[in-house]
């Protein structure tokens, strides 16, 4: 059923599409934030497995939460790896070592990378699209994955 909310169908579409990518981003960093956690080594092994935990986790709400705001806008959200893929502008390859630093420094580009998405897009959701709330809800999103990225940034020397 079609979601009558005050926003043109058209529009709709479109922030459904946009934020479909916003979900793929989320998801594809999700994964790389687990593969994080399950195979990082090093000497500070148990501190850093268990702060990937907190990111993922925080990740985990955030793929949902997406996927949701999508539902609520009355469309579908993408769920497979293939679409997540083909709509993600994140590469899944890092190619990196094992080490905390490696997975630390890829991640936080990725959320650095999200962040300028983000931010890109407030005003086009509020005032072309004519969705204050979609455009409210991101930038909650970009507060989450400031403050992410400030805490990936802090275990940098």
């Amino acid at each position: 059923m079609e979601a009558k909310i005050g926003i043109s169908s058209d529009n709709l579409a479109e922030v459904a599409h946009s934020l479909s990518k916003i979900l793929a981003d989320e998801y594809v960093l999700y994964t790389k934030t687990r593969k994080a956690h399950w195979n990082v080594e090093g000497p500070d092994f148990y501190n850093k497995h268990k702060f990937f935990e907190e990111q993922y986790t925080q990740l985990e709400d955030i793929v949902d939460a997406v996927a949701e705001r999508i539902r609520k806008l009355g469309h579908y959200a993408p769920a497979s790896l293939k679409q997540f893929l083909e709509l993600t502008h994140l590469t899944e390859d890092d190619r990196g070592k094992n080490d905390a630093q490696t997975y630390i420094k890829i991640l936080l580009a990725d959320h650095e990378s999200i962040l300028i998405h983000l931010r890109e897009n407030i005003d086009t959701f509020a005032a072309t699209l004519k969705d204050a709330g979609t455009s409210d809800y991101i930038t909650g999103l970009m507060e989450t994955h400031e403050t992410m990225a400030w805490m990936l940034r802090a275990h940098l020397s």
